[in-house]
């Protein structure tokens, strides 16, 4: 995907690259994001790639499914408004809140979609992880064939809203996460595949190091990008 990609900016504006490096509460980060998509949707602020992580705790999306949340007093649970079913966050997984203008991108969310997806992927592919975009399934995924035939560990999780053809929430990726933390829900509504991060991998990254090949690679697919 390169800059004729429908997802560029189209005034090659630069978009704001904020990095936080405290654990943020859920509830804090959601009324942000409103806010700030409310402002942009306006034309009262700018466009916003915020990168962060949370403490342990499982979102609901639009069509999360109540069966799906197997172990309901395990961590907290909130609604998140988004796209998708449950998920999980937690310390050692990179959460990036993309809050950009779909106006001055296309007004294509299938596109915008596919875009983050392909920016998980170029970044896994820069620290040799081979992720995948899979028919039916949202998100990027890993061959794991030692598992067994055709099993496949999802690594990123992407859940996106378009409000006024502005977008909020956006992709989570495992890095070094606790994984036994996903054992209380159905991740995504998908019951046959697994979890996995870097270090599940044997990939040993830092944090640091991860935002730094997803700065380069949004900047390719997106547009420029500005430190804030």
């Amino acid at each position: 995907m390169s800059q004729n990609s429908t997802v560029f900016r189209q005034d090659g504006h630069p978009t704001q690259w904020e990095i936080s490096d405290q654990l943020i509460e859920y509830p804090e980060a959601l009324a942000r994001m409103k806010a700030h998509v409310d402002q942009l949707a306006r034309g009262e602020a700018e466009e916003l790639v915020w990168l962060l992580e949370h403490p342990p705790l499982y979102t609901a999306g639009t069509s999360a499914k109540p069966e799906d949340l197997t172990d309901p007093d395990m961590l907290p649970v909130f609604d998140a408004g988004r796209g998708g079913q449950y998920t999980y966050h937690g310390p050692g997984q990179r959460v990036v809140y993309l809050m950009l203008d779909l106006k001055q991108r296309g007004r294509d969310v299938r596109a915008f979609v596919r875009a983050m997806e392909q920016l998980v992927i170029d970044t896994l592919a820069d620290f040799n992880i081979e992720g995948k975009q899979v028919d039916g399934r949202v998100g990027v995924w890993v061959k794991r064939p030692e598992k067994g035939f055709n099993k496949e560990d999802k690594i990123a999780a992407i859940g996106v809203r378009v409000s006024r053809w502005t977008s909020f929430h956006g992709i989570s990726i495992n890095l070094n996460p606790d994984l036994n933390d996903y054992s209380g829900i159905v991740p995504c509504g998908i019951s046959d595949q697994g979890v996995t991060s870097f270090e599940d991998l044997g990939q040993l990254v830092s944090m640091p190091e991860l935002d730094s090949a997803l700065k380069k690679n949004f900047e390719r697919i997106f547009g420029p990008t500005v430190r804030v």
